[in-house]
């Protein structure tokens, strides 16, 4: 992972690298030529809306009143928990197709409803534009299965996978018409043509746009959706989608069609973009499709000049990048001035791997649930290249305080954990860890809370450099010393008191291991007196390490070897279980991988349990992805693309050597013992 991959903050390299002006208590690098970037100062800043309870035509109020999310907390979202309806004992058997089919729905369990329900409270918070059409699209969806199961027709299944609802990847809607199952499929289907410019509102007009849509699926769109015959299912399922329509009807009906002259988070961004910030780029980041959309015609319409939306269905979001930032991405001579963007709007789709500082002011329409992406964004215009001293990031709230926000995301939380709809490792989807200091911190403008990730974040090898190269700076002899010591080479220290680097205890005495692994990664472990894995993180392990040069050694403990090889036992445990040099878990390596693995175990058995799909699994575990690769399998992970489909997709890279960079002269070596270093605690 050392040869491929190095990972270091905002902070660490302002500690480690950066010079400081004395004139301006600024940090700065210098390079070669001489010149030098400054870091630019992330102001958090907050952007108010009102929402007035008393107020009965107020949209966000009706929105976010006790009724509403009341009603989304109970719905019972068969459609993304079907596995829960299969029926025992059918008149009729399933066919081997319709059997695995049943399995892969019961293997989803409840989590697809967890991801749904939260998905529908995180639109909520985005706009109220993008709440309706999701509800419009979810009845609609319910009343498609309805007339399926009416008229013992079969039911379409979309794609069923968590990733088409993760919006880190997935900015569109999953409930969408549009969205017709699988997006990789070899058929000539032309452009969507399913969308009505009516919104139903009653149950009659659902029921004849259902009978609509359902025939075209039937006809055109066949080959996109898996088909299960109804009477697979209980009863209770035709139930279940009926009670959750007439629910998300009423509050439709209540809320009524959402008025964009009426939008007070809205107008709060036309007078930023047209008063505070009238001639400056704005880039604003919103987490979904719709509400860019909503944003780019409203704006456009409300008069604001040389703005453009930016998406993950964009023919080429790279090419509006670089109308919106020419200077940092070097196109001042292929941008003329007259398609020169001056606001862009855009979801997360551009929060990484773009140039675009020539902005200096971000706009945050809605809040992800994990403080790191609003981090990643400003990250996206605090580059080397930056000229603005400050960095605006502005997020908005509402008016009379973030306990409406806090209190939603405390209750969806709670809704989650009682029907157990979050599982194993989907909670990083669900980005819910309590924490709400987050958003009061951005309520309350509070300096430095984007500055960056903690150095917790950066990787083991960037750390263990820079400690190496103090220590070299202060005591070179050390450049001799160190190389010649002996694998395997042990010592003992007493235990840094004070210093409590985990939860569990003050740093407990055990033993820390350094280890290369047998794919020549470099890894840490600590191991507690009772062989047990004390920690994991790689920056606890270190810091526990540290003392000054003069520490005195201790007498090795009696099962000093023993807890060594319950290290390496663990670290090589840990690499084969999620492969230690895939990457970060948000990476296209990483996830195509375990996608890979997950699909491989379902199909253990069956004839997709192919040699070429273990081969393919294998080659992504031990070699780096080409950068085409890269790409193809990012732009099919973002469209939600089904398990089998990515796995033909990633066999067929992998046929044409399009996948991975795999160099012959590769071995496999054993893994090897570096050192290791006991820690005691002070006899009393």
């Amino acid at each position: 992972m050392r040869l491929y991959m190095v990972r270091r903050t905002r902070s660490f390299i302002q500690n480690n690298y950066a010079d400081t002006d004395p004139e301006t208590g600024r940090k700065f690098l210098t390079f070669e030529d001489g010149s030098r970037s400054y870091f630019p100062v992330r102001q958090p800043s907050t952007v108010k809306f009102k929402i007035d309870d008393k107020d009965t035509a107020d949209q966000y109020a009706r929105l976010f009143s006790p009724d509403v999310v009341d009603t989304i907390n109970v719905l019972s979202l068969p459609r993304y928990g079907l596995g829960n309806y299969v029926a025992p004992s059918p008149h009729e058997p399933p066919t081997p197709n319709e059997a695995k089919l049943l399995h892969d729905l019961s293997r989803a369990g409840k989590r697809l409803m967890g991801f749904c329900r939260t998905n529908l409270f995180k639109r909520l918070e985005s706009s109220g534009h993008a709440f309706i059409l999701s509800l419009e699209r979810h009845v609609l969806r319910n009343y498609v299965f309805l007339h399926a199961i009416e008229n013992s027709l079969p039911l379409p299944l979309g794609t069923l996978d968590a990733g088409s609802l993760d919006t880190a990847i997935y900015d569109e809607d999953n409930d969408d018409v549009c969205v017709t199952g699988e997006l990789f499929e070899d058929d000539d289907t032309e452009a969507c043509t399913l969308k009505s410019i009516v919104a139903p509102r009653s149950d009659a007009e659902f029921r004849q746009r259902a009978a609509e849509i359902y025939a075209e699926y039937a006809e055109h769109y066949k080959k996109r959706f898996k088909w299960l015959r109804p009477s697979l299912f209980v009863k209770t399922l035709a139930k279940d989608l009926a009670n959750d329509a007439t629910a998300l009807l009423l509050v439709l009906n209540r809320c009524g069609l959402w008025k964009s002259m009426q939008d007070t988070k809205l107008a709060a961004l036309q007078q930023l973009l047209m008063h505070r910030h009238a001639n400056e780029k704005v880039l604003i980041f919103t987490q979904f499709a719709d509400t860019v959309h909503y944003l780019e015609r409203e704006l456009k319409a409300g008069g604001v000049q040389r703005v453009a939306g930016a998406t993950g269905a964009s023919t080429d979001p790279t090419l509006l990048s670089w109308r919106f930032s020419p200077e940092s991405n070097h196109k001042r001579e292929r941008i003329a001035a007259s398609e020169e963007l001056r606001v862009l709007i855009a979801t997360d789709v551009l929060s990484e791997g773009q140039n675009l500082q020539d902005c200096a002011v971000i706009v945050n329409y809605d809040l992800p649930w994990a403080i790191i992406r609003l981090i990643q964004r400003a990250g996206r215009v605090d580059r080397i290249g930056q000229r603005s001293e400050t960095i605006l990031c502005y997020s908005f709230l509402p008016a009379d305080g973030v306990e409406r926000i806090i209190k939603l995301r405390s209750r969806v939380r709670q809704r989650l954990e009682e029907n157990a709809e979050v599982v194993g490792t989907d909670e990083t989807f669900f980005e819910g860890d309590g924490d709400d200091k987050t958003v009061i911190d951005l309520y309350h403008e509070k300096s430095g809370i984007l500055d960056g990730e903690a150095d917790t974040e950066v990787d083991l090898s960037s750390y263990a450099w820079q400690i190496w190269k103090n220590a070299i700076t202060a005591d070179p002899s050390l450049q001799k010393t160190v190389p010649g010591l002996p694998p395997v080479v042990y010592s003992t220290k007493q235990a840094t008191p004070g210093l409590k680097l985990v939860a569990s205890a003050e740093n407990p005495p055990g033993v820390l291991v350094y280890l290369r692994t047998a794919e020549g990664n470099d890894s840490l472990a600590w191991i507690d007196q009772q062989g047990q894995s004390v920690t994991e993180s790689q920056y606890a392990i270190l810091k526990a390490a540290e003392c000054p040069p003069g520490t005195p050694a201790q007498p090795r403990q009696e099962n000093h070897h023993q807890l060594v090889l319950k290290g390496v036992e663990q670290i090589v445990a840990e690499e084969k279980t999620i492969g230690g040099q895939l990457g970060r878990p948000s990476g296209a390596r990483f996830r195509t991988y375990e996608r890979l693995k997950r699909y491989a175990e379902s199909v253990k058995g069956t004839l997709f349990d192919t040699p070429d799909l273990h081969k393919t699994i294998d080659e992504i575990y031990r070699h780096p992805l080409r950068q085409n690769a890269t790409d193809t399998l990012n732009r099919q992970l973002r469209s939600g693309i089904a398990d089998q489909a990515l796995a033909e997709l990633a066999i067929a890279l992998r046929e044409e050597d399009r996948l991975c960079i795999v160099h012959e002269e590769e071995q496999t070596f054993e893994p090897r013992i570096i050192c290791s270093l006991g820690l005691v605690h002070k006899e009393s």
